[in-house]
């Protein structure tokens, strides 16, 4: 995935976040604010391109865990909608770049009750998911990334 350009996200202080993260190999903006954030690389559904974001992580096991909260926008994040077209993504914690499969946690079920223990810790990390949640009718996803070796 690494060989085609890569296109950070259009936000400004995004942009500035990934700048950092990458020039520095991770040292400044793996912690941003207090929490860890790792940079994620999908496929552009629409376009092919790679589309790359900044976002907060969590973990499950060994696993990286995603909030597509979009501070709680009615529509899912682009990011999104690029993994669920194409589970394949590419991922930076820290100087650390690997690839990993994405999929999004069940609902139902002992998945769910697992979902909601998952979902407790993200809230634990960014408190602000919470908020999020109540800003939008949908049900926000939370994404499993697994290394794939």
């Amino acid at each position: 995935m690494e060989s085609q350009k890569i296109v950070d996200s259009p936000v400004g202080w995004v942009q500035d976040h990934i700048r950092s993260y990458v020039e520095s190999n991770g040292k400044e903006g793996h912690i941003w604010r207090g929490v860890p954030t790792l940079l994620l690389t999908t496929t552009g559904r629409k376009s092919g391109e790679l589309r790359r974001t900044a976002l907060i992580y969590g973990r499950d096991g060994e696993d990286f865990v995603l909030v597509a909260s979009k501070g709680g926008a009615p529509k899912n994040p682009l990011w999104y909608e690029n993994l669920v077209a194409n589970s394949k993504v590419t991922v930076q914690v820290g100087a650390e770049i690997f690839d990993c499969e994405a999929s999004t946690y069940q609902e139902h079920g002992a998945a769910g009750e697992h979902r909601q223990k998952v979902w407790d810790s993200l809230v634990a990390v960014w408190p602000g998911f919470a908020e999020y949640q109540t800003k939008t009718s949908r049900r926000i996803p939370l994404v499993r990334l697994k290394k794939v070796s």
